[in-house]
């Protein structure tokens, strides 16, 4: 194809001239590895030849970059078999009864049937491998989905960043092959489809379109319409319809330019014809004198065939297919609307410019005539930034056509102007861009993956009782290889009558034979099917999870969805919870409460942190609350009545308005005089400029009539709330352009000039902008951010006492719990402003240091600043978050709050949402200046701790404080800020700072950074060991949420960013208490019960095999026959454990919210220890023993065992029948014995597991392939003995077993035995009513006062009866005093009768739990704590 351009002409090379920038030089040459070259810097050129040492011996490119085709699964058809095996493989446990298999094909271990032993191990690859195969198929779908979606690209045009002829052999081969197969598979699909599917269409069902419809259909007019892909149309269609949009392209309107490039001029065809004036501004990289053959079309193509350099254009409501540099928009400021909730989460609509040089491009023809290039900076995971540079040479020309000069020009290219893959396209017709970053290389895809893999606490100490089982599998083999040994050493004995030669030269040898046959015989000893039981088990909890409807939040149709779902045993063992409070606890939705301006305070607010204040003060809230609401909404009517005065708003809604102060109408009007007139008045206008709000909608013209309210899309709900507040008041934000924003100005539209943004972000914690006054030509600089950053900024000359009022009312502000801002300004000179921005521009145009040389060019002018004012935002609570913290707390979880609020709002919020009690004493750490050192840290903490708990640091003090899990005393609560934190977690301090939280009740962290949450939470995890939790909802809780054992992300309005991070995702803090208290402690309880089962099932059948060793000289007989091996872990016995893993229940989930304190068995990991795993062990030992020797004793007594036909049944193989019936049906049974729950499906299974076994044994024993097992199910079976002697040592088995767990029941009850007891004896009746009715009234749960309300009525009749019931009960069991009792049986009545005698109080007061008193109350000895075992 001809170039579209001659390459004759000389042009500068693009990593030379004045212009570039060093840092950009590429530093490989042309014979670097490709993957050098292409991880570094890069240089992209757009109908510019690649200068020459970016290009290979051959003339090609020498960097390769990535194809934009993904793929995120980790199989392909080629290599899902060798890997997945090399996966699975990873397993000790597989390749142990692999090596199992292989042996048994050697006819000298004595396997009768080894084909047969294959099936175990071949069952449990399969089922994996199936699992994982539809694991990945459904990634392989979203990839396919993907990498075929339509995107528009420049056809007919040359990239000369790329070539065709780099496609590896490898590639060209599976093309090939796609290209056969495909259509052969469809050959042979669609006529089996037509036969089983009615009306079946094989091109209905195709999600992508073909290649033909695409390079056969030119794009339209980008006019924001969804384009019909499965359209083909015929020539004279395209003709017409290519000629439509030709026309249509002439005729649109070019864009303005803006204020910095504002000259234009007239371009002269080389035919010498007029190009319109506006066609680009003089600093346009277009070259109207270029060749250009007008081939170049925008057709449809799919992503993965977008290369990097490519030009591809972007419909409204499309995803973007690569990572790309904006050139132009249909905008004709040059601005684009992006969603980016598929990158970080943030639902809020976010603006990007296209570059300005590049602006003009608005057709295929403009980008033929474009010459550019770009440096960029290499691929790399950072979402939120990018460096890069755009040059190209503005050329001058006189009259008739001559070049006069060249110039060559830059522009820097940052985030504002880049459009990453994954994000949406939003509110603009169309965007074209030049590819920077394609597939694998793309942002989104390098800092994919990030999410760390976790394992659960038990499945981490899994493989520590696996070795037990190894170890006690190589004490038994190397046994019964030794005592052979030592039986073939011995000279007269049978063995020299019967054996003809030793096997194995020797007893040595033989000994060593024995042990790899004793290897075989006891290989049901190592779990084979744990690994996928637990997976299947656990799969189900996180279905139960999901389908819980009473953690379903309707607001959002959110249900609670697991991502994670190996660690749901996890959520049972929690003992510290670190909670972020904006949007977590708090609703994230802000309304502007109050303001001081000019030292003057205004608004009306009864804020729920006020209320707590004042209840703590022994005001009645109730109707403070009433009186506050009165006066507020008389205010509330005065205030709209000035405003309308005023001016008549079209853009005011009473309904909406959340700023009530009737004072700052007035003052607005001039009655507090003209200064303070003129302060609100500009104070309103600077919360009208100072932000980075976009419009939703076009404002109509003047004069429009039923104007619709603006509606407004922040990157954050504060922004929202103070534009909203202003657009309320009179100054309301009609549209944002390229030069600034359009103010309606209480009915004047004026458009204010920005001249400079400089951006928020959570180190620099304001923001500014810099514009000029369109009325005095002034340059202000407007910054609005947290007052302890302005504070540092402020001039020496601002007036004192303003500056003091308005701290007084930002302090008092933050009393109430109301978040706080500052609001500051600075005149800044023309001269002043001309030297600045030359250096932002510097700092804006390098790629290396950006950031910070942003930074500091920030600095430079963001000083010396004058303090207008301040506001005050409402973040309310959300619904049901004092009950859920003070249930956790009752468990005896420790809940840590980590926010950015200042301390004094974090304290009013901890207060209200039951944190923090009137009992408790507030520590506080905040140093600031001179204080704030590491020593003094140290000092004031070892203070703390011996004043207020008479402790003295040591490290003895630490390890006790470690080893102890009990909950805190409710005395004492510690807040900590930021800059403190920091000296808090140095090595020489951290261990007192976390000795000191764990003595108080609450800590609330204030201040603190993302990476200080992760900090907080790695420090408390690692050092004291224990299990943690996060929680929270936005972007800056992801660092902890990854750190914590467990991570919860709140589906809110600041984005999705902490859901997609999260091993689990609610929709409201308060579904943390069932998720944790309800499913977690039945996940645990159940994983816990499960797994000491699944080895006691495993060593009971070997260990039987063991004993038979002594009657035959440990020679490694079977007693079984060897399909009872291969079937017992894998049929006979796994169902009822994993039906015990699956579907028992201790108690009730409401029971189980009503009595948090049994979760704490969770938290001392009590269900799960080493001690339980060896008495579990120890009572499989013993009833193997008793189940052998029962039916050995049969055979050995020579009763002439015969059936009635008269066959002997006296043979090893039918002892085997016995003893295998009776420890299969044993183990069942025990299994059953352990678990709390029995029901229909429960009995069913276990009943149909037993089954499995008579069944196989009746159909196999009838095949003679079973050779000697042949008719040993009639026989056994039909012998009365069988029967009698099974159920006797059944019996013998379990008897011991049911009499220690019912003396511990009656004699030792733990908590949930009590609990139970209770259940049966109906006192939870009513909290089993009440939740009943909640899921009756449909998946929104009742609110704490709802439900207390119907608990009340439930209670009423029951608590008569109950009353006068226990006028019966003897004096010693009436002792409700909170002595425990003698341990004797009247002790689990006198228990149940003192926990009822306290849950019969009024329910109002046993239904809140304002304080932790009710921890520490005597009636809580009546019921144990914790069991201590």
């Amino acid at each position: 194809m001809a170039r579209p351009f001659s390459t004759s002409r000389k042009r500068p090379d693009p990593n030379s001239g004045s212009g570039s920038d060093s840092s950009l030089k590429d530093e490989t040459d042309s014979d670097a590895p490709a993957s050098r070259v292409a991880a570094s810097s890069r240089v992209i050129t757009v109908n510019l030849p690649l200068p020459e040492h970016h290009l290979n011996e051959k003339g090609l490119p020498s960097a390769l970059y990535a194809r934009n085709k993904i793929r995120t699964s980790r199989y392909t058809p080629l290599n899902f078999v060798p890997k997945n095996l090399f996966y699975q493989f990873h397993n000790i446990a597989n390749i142990y009864f692999v090596i199992i298999v292989i042996l048994g094909f050697f006819s000298i271990f004595g396997v009768t049937n080894p084909g047969l032993s294959v099936v175990p191990i071949v069952a449990i690859l399969t089922i994996t491998a199936i699992k994982d195969a539809i694991e990945d198929y459904r990634r392989t779908l979203l990839d396919l989905e993907v990498n075929n979606a339509p995107t528009q690209r420049l056809s007919h045009w040359h990239n000369y960043n790329v070539s065709e002829e780099s496609i590896s052999l490898w590639r060209r081969f599976k093309k090939a092959c796609t290209r056969t197969a495909v259509p052969l598979w469809n050959a042979i699909k669609n006529p089996i489809m037509r036969l089983f599917v009615k009306n079946y269409n094989p091109d209905s069902l195709h999600r992508t379109f073909s290649l033909r419809t695409i390079h056969s259909t030119t794009s339209e007019h980008p006019n924001g319409t969804r384009f019909d892909l499965s359209r083909t149309r015929s020539k004279a269609e395209r003709k017409s319809y290519v000629n439509e949009f030709r026309a249509s392209a002439d005729s649109r309107s070019s864009p303005r330019s803006s204020a910095d490039y504002s000259a234009s001029r007239r371009y002269l065809s080389k035919s010498g014809g007029h190009v319109d004036s506006d066609t680009g501004p003089a600093t346009s990289v277009i070259d109207p004198y270029a060749t250009a053959p007008g081939t170049a079309r925008f057709k449809y193509d799919y992503w993965k065939n977008v290369k990097v350099g490519d030009i591809v254009r972007v419909s409204c409501d499309n995803e973007i297919p690569a990572d790309i540099a904006v050139l132009s928009t249909s905008d004709e400021d040059g601005a684009c609307y992006v969603e980016t909730k598929n990158l970080d989460g943030e639902t809020n609509l976010k603006v990007r410019q296209s570059l300005r040089a590049t602006r003009a491009i608005k057709h295929a023809s403009d980008c033929e005539r474009a010459r550019f290039w770009i440096k960029s900076e290499g691929p790399n995971p950072h979402l939120y930034s990018y460096s890069g540079a755009l040059f190209w040479e503005n050329i001058t020309h006189d009259a008739q056509g001559n070049v006069n000069g060249r110039e060559e020009l830059s522009e820097p290219i940052s985030m504002n102007n880049m459009l990453l893959r994954g994000s949406s396209l939003r509110n603009t017709e169309w965007v074209i861009g030049v590819v920077i970053f394609a597939g694998m290389e793309t942002k989104v895809m390098l800092s994919a993956g990030i999410t760390p893999s976790k394992r659960s606490k038990i499945q981490r100490d899994l493989n520590s009782y696996v070795i037990y089982n190894f170890g006690i599998l190589f004490a038994l083999c190397f046994i019964q290889g030794l005592i052979n040994g030592i039986f073939i050493a011995k000279e007269g004995t049978s063995g020299d009558y019967f054996d003809f030669g030793v096997t194995g030269g020797g007893p040595a040898g033989a000994g060593a034979i024995t042990f790899i046959v004793a290897v075989i015989l006891f290989q049901s000893l190592v779990p084979i099917s744990l690994y996928i039981s637990i997976e299947i088990v656990k799969t189900i909890q996180a279905f139960f999870i999901y389908s819980d409807c009473l953690m379903y939040y309707d607001a959002i149709d959110y249900p609670c969805t697991p991502k994670s779902w190996n660690i749901s045993d996890d959520l049972g063992q929690i003992e510290y919870i670190f909670s972020d409070k904006t949007g977590t606890l708090t609703q994230n939705k802000m309304e502007f409460k109050k303001c001081t301006i000019n030292g003057v305070t205004y608004g009306l607010a009864y804020t729920e942190a006020l209320a707590g204040l004042e209840k703590r003060r022994g005001i009645d809230v109730e109707a403070q609350g009433k009186r506050m609401a009165e006066i507020i909404a008389k205010d509330k009517i005065e205030m709209t009545s000035e405003l309308q005065k005023l001016y008549k708003n079209p853009q005011f809604r009473e309904d909406r308005l959340t700023f009530i102060s009737s004072d700052f109408a007035r003052d607005l009007s001039g009655a507090n005089g003209e200064a303070q007139a003129k302060a609100n008045h500009h104070f309103m206008l600077s919360l009208a400029i100072c932000h980075s709000v976009l419009t939703s909608d076009k404002y109509p013209a003047d004069g429009a009539e039923d104007i619709e309210p603006l509606d407004y899309k922040a990157q954050s709900p504060d922004e929202e709330a103070l534009v909203s507040t202003a657009r309320d008041l009179g100054f309301a934000l009609i549209e944002r352009t390229q030069k600034g924003v359009i103010i309606d100005l209480l009915g004047q539209r004026i458009e204010f000039p920005i001249l400079a943004i400089l951006e928020f972000n959570s180190t620099r914690k304001r923001m500014s902008v810099i514009v000029r006054m369109p009325d005095t030509g002034k340059i202000l600089l407007i910054c609005k951010g947290a007052d302890s950053v302005i504070k540092g900024r402020l001039s020496e000359e601002q007036v004192i006492d303003i500056t003091e009022k308005t701290y007084e009312d930002l302090e008092n502000y933050a009393t109430e719990g109301l978040r706080t801002l500052c609001i500051a300004e600075r005149e800044i000179s023309q001269s002043e402003y001309n030297s600045w921005s030359k250096i932002h521009k510097e700092a804006a145009t390098s790629i290396e240091n950006r950031d910070d040389k942003l930074e500091e060019a920030a600095n430079m002018i963001e000083t010396n600043l004058t303090l207008i004012g301040g506001t005050a935002i409402e973040d309310r609570l959300q619904d049901g978050v004092p009950d859920t913290i003070a249930k956790l707390e009752e468990a005896g979880i420790k809940v840590w709050v980590l926010t950015g609020d200042k301390v004094e709002t974090a304290i009013n919020i901890g207060y209200s949402c039951n944190l923090i009690s009137t009992d408790m004493e507030v520590l506080v750490l905040q140093m600031e200046g001179k204080d704030l050192t590491t020593e003094h840290v140290r000092e004031v903490i070892d203070e703390y701790l011996l004043q207020s708990f008479g402790l003295e640091y040591s490290e003895a003090l630490f390890r006790k404080a470690k080893s102890d899990h009990s909950s805190p005393s409710p005395t004492h609560a510690l807040v900590i800020d930021g800059d403190t934190l920091k000296c808090a977690l140095h090595d020489d301090v951290i261990h007192r700072f976390l000795v000191l939280g764990k003595q108080c009740a609450s800590v609330l962290c204030c201040r603190v950074s993302p990476a200080q949450k992760a900090s907080v939470v790695k420090a408390v995890r690692k050092n004291f060991q224990v299990m943690t939790l996060s929680i929270g909802d936005g972007a800056n809780d992801v660092a902890m949420i990854q750190t914590a054992d467990v991570g919860i992300g709140i589906a809110g309005v600041e984005g999705r960013q902490a859901v997609m991070s999260a091993d689990y995702a609610i929709g409201q803090f308060r579904f943390l208490q069932r998720l944790v208290l309800v499913h977690g402690r039945w996940c645990y309880h159940r994983i816990a019960e499960m797994l000491p089962n699944f080895f006691y099932k495993n060593l009971f059948f070997t260990i039987t095999s063991f004993w038979y060793q002594i009657f035959n000289q440990f020679d490694g007989s079977y007693l079984y026959d060897y399909t009872y091996l291969t079937l017992v872990n894998l049929a006979f016995t796994s169902l009822p454990v994993i039906i015990l893993g699956i579907l028992d229940q201790d108690v009730p989930d409401a029971v189980a919210l009503a009595e948090p304190r049994l979760y704490r068995r969770g938290i001392l990991g009590l269900d799960w220890t080493p001690l339980r795993f060896w008495i579990y062990m120890i009572d499989g030992l013993y009833q193997s023993a008793v189940c052998f020797f029962f039916m050995y004793g049969l055979f050995q007594g020579s009763l002439g065992i015969v059936t009635q036909s008269g066959y002997a049944i006296d043979t090893a193989y039918f002892l085997g029948v016995y003893v295998a019936t009776g420890a299969i049906i044993a183990c069942d049974v025990y299994v059953l014995l352990n678990q709390y729950r029995w029901d229909g499906i429960t009995l069913g299974l276990q009943a149909f597991s037993i089954l499995i076994l008579f069944f196989w044994t009746g159909v196999y024993s009838t095949s003679t392939y079973s050779a000697m097992f042949y008719g040993a199910a009639p026989r056994v079976y039909g012998a009365l003995s069988f029967w009698a002697l099974i159920f006797i040592a059944i019996a013998a088995c379990l008897c011991p077993s049911f009499f220690f767990k019912s003396v511990a029941t009656v004699f030792f009850p733990k908590d949930v035995d009590i609990i139970r007891e209770r259940v049966k004896l109906g006192y939870y009746d009513d909290v089993l009513q009440a939740e009943e009715l909640e899921r009756e009234k449909g998946q929104k749960p009742m609110s704490g006062k709802q439900k207390e309300s119907v608990m009340d009525k439930l209670t009423m009749k029951k608590w008569r009866d109950e009353h006068s019931r226990r006028k019966t009960v003897s004096a010693a069991d009436q002792d409700h005093d909170g002595h425990e009792l003698e341990p004797r049986a009247s002790e689990v009545l006198s228990a149940i009768e003192r926990s009822a005698y306290k849950r019969t109080k009024p329910l109002s007061q046993r239904m809140k739990f304002p304080t932790r008193k009710n921890q520490s109350s005597e009636n809580d000895k009546n019921l144990h704590s914790v069991d201590e075992e």
